[in-house]
């Protein structure tokens, strides 16, 4: 079978027969790739600890039939910290359950896979009150990336100045003024102003942002609601995230 190298990040895993699982891998180049790691459940095997959820690898994989076959994996950033912290592994699985409904197989996009390293990387050492405005700031780039940035900075339907009436309907895009909305979610500006300093700021520069929990709490909901308008796939990671807040 003829093998290829892949550089990836492991998205998840799902169990195959007695030893062997489904890894479902966000590619370097975006794409998701699904390959079997075999005897990765076998205590004695040399791919376990290299499979885990939010490792990544560089790897080297045989063509398949139906499914590519993992046969060699070195590490390059385990992320340990994230599966071994409670709240860093509630806000990691929001970014992997997002990347795993985005990427697609045979479909690239280079960025993300850039933007989801540096994301885990700072969720393993921020401070654990900064976890929500990281998850926060990754919904808003990640549908950005996607061609779904909202608009943060004038009227979504008429480009016009936005009012204290404003609110955010997921239809047209981010925020309308108070002469065409209607039916969307009231955003307060204190919200708006932090949607936008999160969509600009570096994920590396979040923990320096500062913004009071109700404000926090409101954006991520009104970018849940967005996410959902957009990815039609169910997001148990996120959902739970949001209602525990």
């Amino acid at each position: 079978m003829p093998a290829y190298p892949l550089r990836a990040l492991v998205l998840r895993k799902t169990k195959l027969g007695e030893t062997d699982l489904i890894l479902t891998l966000l590619a370097s180049d975006g794409r998701q790739v699904r390959a079997v790691a075999k005897g990765a459940r076998n205590p004695k095997g040399r791919l376990g600890a290299r499979t885990q959820a939010f490792t990544v690898f560089d790897g080297l994989l045989h063509t398949g039939r139906s499914l590519d076959v993992l046969a060699e994996a070195e590490i390059l950033a385990s992320h340990d910290a994230l599966r071994s912290d409670y709240d860093r592994t509630v806000a990691g699985s929001v970014v992997l359950d997002v990347l795993d409904k985005v990427s697609v197989e045979g479909q690239g996009e280079p960025h993300v896979f850039d933007m989801a390293l540096v994301t885990l990387d700072v969720m393993e050492t921020c401070p654990v009150e900064a976890l929500d405005l990281i998850v926060t700031a990754f919904l808003l780039k990640a549908l950005a990336m996607h061609g779904y940035r909202p608009a943060l900075d004038a009227c979504a339907a008429c480009g016009g100045v936005l009012d204290e009436y404003s609110s955010f309907s997921v239809e047209a895009g981010g925020v309308v003024c108070g002469a065409c909305g209607g039916g969307g979610a009231r955003l307060s500006e204190d919200a708006r102003l932090l949607m936008r300093a999160l969509m600009r700021a570096k994920m590396a520069d979040l923990t320096h942002v500062e913004a009071p929990e109700d404000v926090r709490t409101e954006a991520l909901r009104v970018v849940r609601a967005y996410v959902g308008f957009h990815i039609p796939a169910r997001l148990k990671a996120l959902d739970s995230y949001v209602r525990a807040l």
